[in-house]
């Protein structure tokens, strides 16, 4: 049992900073974030300790669980949240920048906030898995449960729309 809670702690310390920064820009709220970010880690956990540390992919098997949640958070709630770009928590390394050029960054931080909350549910994951996340697109494409190719257009689709939205 202790070697159980060692090897997920370790996949905890790993991943959580990445399912709450998703879920974080999936829900727009730090409340809602670390409730979804703290039941997809106890579903994790529930999940690791039935298969006998036996999960192949934690890191897709958590932004998984995660997605699943959100659409279940959004199902019950009825619509998506914006919040202002003061609850997001975001931090600019240069304390040095005047104010309008800080005005400026936040306005467009909310914008492109506002246009992600447009976009479809797969454009919006493989935006954020791909440019925030960083992940290749194998994992990418494996999270969506698509090919690989399908996953490149998808993500030139998901662009071309975030784009048009700013636009």
């Amino acid at each position: 049992m202790e070697e159980t809670n060692k090897k997920f702690s370790q996949i905890y310390d790993r991943y959580v900073e990445k399912i709450y920064r998703y879920v974080f820009l999936r829900v727009n709220s730090r409340e809602a974030a670390e409730d979804l970010t703290s039941e997809t880690f106890l579903r994790g956990y529930e999940a690791f300790k039935k298969t006998g540390k036996k999960i192949e992919n934690p890191q897709a098997f958590l932004y998984k669980t995660a997605r699943n949640l959100v659409v279940d958070h959004y199902r019950g709630k009825g619509k998506a949240q914006l919040v202002s770009i003061e609850d997001s928590n975001l931090q600019f390394a240069d304390n040095k920048i005047n104010l309008e050029k800080d005005a400026m960054v936040a306005s467009d931080l909310d914008q492109v906030r506002k246009a992600m909350a447009g976009l479809n549910e797969d454009y919006q994951n493989a935006i954020i898995w791909r440019y925030l996340e960083d992940l290749p697109v194998k994992e990418v494409a494996h999270l969506l449960d698509r090919s690989e190719e399908a996953t490149r257009v998808l993500l030139h689709r998901a662009m071309n729309e975030l784009k048009t939205k700013l636009a």
